[in-house]
């Protein structure tokens, strides 16, 4: 057995395996691993590719934000994501589109990820991104959580109907979802049967 395969154990994340010998350099891996999640998330939101008919584009945003979540774990992923929310609120152009500010219709989605991010570095101390089927179900409560806020928000942002939210907000993004769910459910388990070995 190697020396990652006899460190790995059950309530960790990726994030946990990469090594600190103190106390002091623990903080600044985490540092660094928390300003790294925010930063992916606010490039990965430059990804964005217009949909007809609706205020919110199709992004690399939201993938991100799971990503950085479920590596992270809870507290980091928190961190980072409220770090990504902070900074954008403040003005940072990396909002979808380089937006910033709360004036955004789409601004409730980013914080449905803030919460998103949250949930699935819970669910992934708890297992949820070791196998294809586990991070299928991370992935999928976590982009409910998403949508639970950020369909809301653009309803009272621009004045739609509940159904008209949903046609604007939800139902062009579904495709995209399911290709990025797919795109984590590789990449998550094969990192840690990699990590195994």
């Amino acid at each position: 057995m190697s020396t990652a395969a006899a460190l790995t154990r059950p309530g960790q994340v990726l994030a946990d395996l990469l090594p600190a010998s103190s106390v002091a350099r623990a903080r600044v891996r985490d540092v660094a691993l928390v300003v790294g999640g925010a930063a992916l998330t606010g490039i990965a939101a430059q990804i964005a590719v217009p949909v007809p008919g609706s205020p919110v584009p199709v992004t690399g945003q939201t993938f991100a934000a799971l990503l950085v979540g479920t590596a992270l774990g809870a507290g980091r992923g928190f961190l980072s994501l409220a770090l990504y929310t902070l900074v954008g609120m403040a003005g940072m152009p990396w909002f979808a589109e380089g937006g910033s500010g709360t004036a955004a219709p789409s601004f409730g989605y980013v914080l449905g990820m803030l919460l998103a991010a949250t949930l699935v570095g819970t669910l992934a101390r708890r297992g949820g991104d070791r196998s294809v089927l586990r991070t299928a179900a991370t992935m999928v409560a976590g982009s409910v959580l998403i949508y639970a806020v950020g369909l809301p928000y653009l309803a009272v942002a621009t004045g739609m109907s509940a159904s008209q939210a949903i046609a604007a907000g939800l139902t062009p993004f579904l495709i995209g979802d399911a290709l990025k769910a797919a795109l984590a459910m590789g990449a998550l388990p094969t990192a840690w049967r990699f990590v195994k070995r």
